[in-house]
């Protein structure tokens, strides 16, 4: 018997969006500073979520695999639930990298949230009005990483609790089905 069950735990934690454990919410993390990087990077782990972390947004383009040049290899199958960038970087933008996000049908309802140092009114309006989910000073806070994923936990139980109840009357709709056509099947004689 516990044979059997060892293969389920392990298939439960490669996909955390089904489940909605905050240890396993997947955040990519965009900042040229290596300092910076470090530090999200840290006040993500202690906040119990699984990180990438990536130097630039062409990187972090090429890691979702929206970089059709440089396309990533064997990152697919990963999942990521929320994407925090900094704005202001060498090449592109935080805010280039969310207007990109937002434009692709396979990632725009992922939450991306941006950060900097620069407390400036019109820059926060702008990314705000992109679509990013958040507006973050440096240095976040570890009250910002936790609010953040809360919020997102939120989400991601709903959802779950959405496609549980999915499931749970389709099946209800192939058993009435099924009792149905047996019920033909009995008064036919066949």
């Amino acid at each position: 018997m516990a044979e059997v069950l060892l293969p389920r735990k392990m298939e439960i934690a490669k996909d955390p969006s089904k489940f909605g454990s905050p240890h396993l919410l997947h955040v990519l993390a965009v900042d040229d500073s290596h300092v910076d990087r470090k530090f999200i990077e840290r006040l993500l782990r202690v906040s119990s979520c699984k990180v990438t972390v990536v130097d630039s947004a062409t990187r972090a383009l090429q890691y979702l695999g929206l970089d059709v040049k440089d396309k990533s290899v064997g990152f697919e199958d990963l999942k990521v639930n929320l994407i925090m960038t900094d704005y202001s970087m060498p090449g592109m933008t935080g805010y280039e990298l969310l207007k990109k996000i937002k434009e692709s049908s396979a990632f725009r309802d992922i939450p991306v949230v941006v950060m900097s140092s620069e407390n400036i009114l019109p820059r926060i309006d702008r990314c705000l009005e992109e679509g990013a989910e958040d507006f973050l000073l440096k240095p976040v806070k570890l009250s910002d990483v936790r609010r953040l994923r809360d919020s997102l936990m939120k989400v991601e139980d709903l959802s779950f609790t959405k496609s549980v109840k999915k499931r749970e009357l389709e099946t209800e709709n192939v058993y009435s089905l099924d009792s149905s056509v047996h019920s033909q099947l009995k008064r036919a004689k066949i």
